[in-house]
């Protein structure tokens, strides 16, 4: 499988900005929190302030738990991960934003991490691609030999992500910053665990597709 030409950021920076995302996604919900309390210091309506502060510390809680499993090391280098965690993190995902409806099916299996962590990113891609929410099916077919994963995203004002489709078809010009980190390194991780990615877009739906690469 050839090289992706987008895929040359060093180490360091790759960690910069993936740190860089996740501060980006924690940083709203732990606001709301302080907002909350303010709110409280102030006087204000008990009941109102509790429930934001309990529905923004849910939130970060989530996104944090979740990057984790999709960014973070998620235990020793070269572990593996158990698919029903990577499930139960795209569904509270997906519950806590309280827009897009899950569905996950596939055997349950202890595969290679890296092959978790980009079926987690995947999920964000096509999860961005239904902005207004909708419906995301996720299967998995025989994932800890010849994997394969598909996505299938329906929902309002769908579109393939344009940084997703760049830096997967090497064709971007811009530089890699923090918001197109994640793509990056969604397609990064496809090339590492020796997997294909593909996408088609139709009217009714988006499908995002990564399998193993025939040898």
């Amino acid at each position: 499988m050839s090289k992706n030409p987008n895929l040359t950021l060093s180490g360091p920076d790759l960690a910069a900005l993936l740190c860089s995302r996740v501060c980006h996604d924690v940083i709203s919900p732990v606001g709301a929190i302080n907002n909350g309390l303010e709110l409280l210091d102030e006087g204000g309506a008990d009941s109102d302030a509790m429930d934001l502060i309990r529905t923004s510390a849910l939130n970060a809680s989530v996104r944090l738990k979740f990057a984790r499993l999709a960014f973070g090391a998620s235990g020793s280098v070269g572990a593996s991960i158990d698919t029903g965690e990577a499930e139960r993190a795209a569904k509270d995902f997906a519950v806590a934003e309280k827009k897009t409806e899950v569905s996950w099916s596939g055997p349950r299996a202890i595969v290679a991490k890296n092959r978790v962590k980009l079926l987690l990113n995947l999920f964000l891609v096509a999860y961005s691609s239904i902005p207004r929410g909708g419906n995301l099916d996720i299967t998995l077919e025989n994932p800890e030999f010849d994997a394969s994963f598909k996505l299938v995203a329906k929902g309002k004002l769908m579109r393939l992500p344009p940084k997703f489709v760049e830096i997967a078809t090497g064709t971007a010009e811009e530089a890699i910053d923090a918001h197109s980190i994640q793509p990056y390194y969604t397609v990064l991780l496809a090339e590492e665990c020796g997997m294909v990615l593909d996408y088609s877009a139709s009217a009714e739906e988006i499908i995002f597709t990564a399998k193993v690469a025939a040898a």
